[in-house]
Formats: structure tokens, C-alpha cells, sequence
């Protein structure tokens, strides 16, 4: 696993609005979701929701799937930071 996964929100802007000259009113606009919605996600203080991540792709930048992945890929990063308790297994292993 990558380490370090960046925030979908971030890579939304830093690899699409920022190239593309969009502002973050204009972009929600866009996407047809409220501008403090954007907003909370590209600042990294939300993520990627399934809705938006067919806004996204219904809007011509990659998948769905792509930005779920990634959503999802930062989530098990952040994780795997955190203290997990002992886990053990929910079957016996046999013999």
C-alpha cells in the first residue's frame, strides 16, 4: 500500500480545477452542489462522496470508481495510522 495517500479533495484541486482556471464557486456550479460543499472536500475537511463521485464522471474528469478508490484508499491510510486493538480471528483455523 502507497504510503502517504493524498486527500482526494486535494488532487481534485491541485490536477483538475487549478489547471483547468476553475473557481470553486463556478465548479459547484457546475456539479450542480452547494459551494461550501466543494469547498469542505478540495480544502480536505470532507471526502469524496459517492454522489459527487458521479458528479464527477458525469462531468468528464475520470470514474466514479477512480475517485471512490481513492477516497477509499485514504481512509484505510488514515486507518492504519490509528491505534488498532488486538483482532482475533472469527473462525478457528483448521487443520
Amino acid at each position: 500500500m502507497m504510503k502517504n495517500h493524498p486527500h482526494p479533495g486535494e488532487i481534485l484541486r491541485e490536477d483538475v480545477l487549478l489547471p483547468l482556471g476553475i473557481e470553486v464557486t463556478e465548479a459547484a456550479k457546475r456539479l450542480g452542489i452547494a459551494r461550501t460543499t466543494l469547498s469542505r472536500v478540495i480544502h480536505c475537511h470532507a471526502g469524496i462522496s459517492p454522489d459527487l463521485a458521479l458528479r464527477l464522471e458525469l462531468a468528464g474528469v475520470s470514474t466514479a470508481r477512480f475517485w471512490m478508490t481513492l477516497q477509499t484508499n485514504f481512509e484505510l491510510y488514515q486507518a492504519g495510522k490509528r491505534h488498532q486493538p488486538k483482532v482475533e480471528p472469527l473462525q478457528s483455523i483448521v487443520a
